[in-house]
């Protein structure tokens, strides 16, 4: 993912202003800011099993490597270089599962079905963090319904099966892969439930729950016999190029992450309720699979934020003109 759509550098930064709580910049752990500067499109967040505090993330298109960063310091502390995999196109999610291996996902597809497969790439979690090449796995990976664009990959910390969110303007699909993935012939991953425009996703640590951000916003869905149950509004930082969310290890909090030099992670605490994997308190978001996530209140709050600062804008230089022609 490149740029957010639609939305200008200037509207976001008001949207940021205007909806997020003074209190927020005072929390326990506002996150931090990922200082390499060849991070310059992180498109995926993952928190290391083996490393407390540290987070795996990588560009979009890239070379086949991974970052560890520190989020005490932002600073990057390996750069893993995948050998035995070819030239990846976009990579977009990172995850890492119960068999202490990174799952790396290049599933973007800009052209939203341009591409009969795509891959992901499988490494062990080192157990020291430097610089190092590392032998990976490279899986082959098909839809049963056809080729199409995807930004989210999530590895259940339970089970080890993987799963995919597409990205369609429209909503999406879940996708379920086999069992166990195979590096013979190709995975193929079947449709199992409906989503919302997804750019990235997480299981909690339990399990229980999984999450799925946009671009405004972020539901949480109960994760029942490996499908979608009852879903619910999870709290969303708004940012500028929303782009990765992950859970931290206690399960007590969610990373938000986006996407271009210098980007920004910020932490979200759950309430009991969220981090336990239930619904929310209120339980009036219904048990649609689909999350309904279009006319969800905070994108129609960022809708009329945005619509309000083109007004006043408009309304600024109508005067400016005036003013000059006096």
């Amino acid at each position: 993912m490149r740029s957010l759509p639609y939305v200008t550098a200037a509207a976001a930064a008001f949207v940021l202003l205007a909806a997020v709580p003074a209190a927020s910049a005072a929390s326990e752990d506002p996150g931090f800011t990922i200082t390499d500067p060849r991070v310059t499109e992180s498109s995926g967040l993952a928190a290391s099993r083996a490393h407390p505090g540290v987070y795996w993330t990588h560009n979009d298109q890239d070379e086949p490597r991974v970052f560890a960063v520190d989020s005490r310091t932002g600073k990057t502390v390996a750069t893993i270089t995948l050998r035995g995999v070819g030239t990846p196109r976009d990579m977009e999610a990172i995850s890492v599962g119960p068999d202490g291996k990174v799952y790396v996902g290049d599933i973007g597809d800009n052209l939203n079905g341009s591409w009969d497969h795509v891959w992901i790439y499988t490494f062990p979690e080192p157990k020291t963090l430097k610089d190092m090449t590392v032998n990976a796995t490279q899986y082959t990976v098909t839809y049963a319904d056809g080729a199409r664009n995807a930004e989210a990959m999530m590895v259940h910390p339970k089970t080890g099966r993987v799963y995919i969110a597409s990205k369609n303007e429209d909503g999406g699909g879940l996708y379920e892969g086999p069992a166990a993935l195979t590096r013979s012939g190709t995975n193929t991953f079947r449709r199992v439930g409906e989503v919302p425009w997804v750019t990235d996703g997480a299981f909690s640590p339990d399990g229980k729950e999984l999450v799925l951000r946009s671009y405004f916003s972020a539901r949480g869905y109960e994760w029942k016999n490996g499908r979608l149950g009852a879903d619910h509004r999870v709290k969303a930082p708004i940012q500028g190029q929303a782009e990765s969310v992950t859970y931290t290890t206690d399960g007590t909090a969610l990373m938000f992450g986006t996407e271009g030099e210098q980007s920004e992670v910020e932490r979200v605490p759950l309430d009991k309720d969220e981090a336990s994997g239930g619904t929310s308190p209120s339980g009036k978001d219904g048990a649609s699979g689909g999350g309904g996530e279009g006319a969800d209140d905070d994108q129609n709050s960022f809708t009329y934020a945005v619509i309000g600062l083109a007004a006043a804008t408009a309304l600024v230089l109508g005067l400016k003109r005036l003013l000059r022609r006096g």
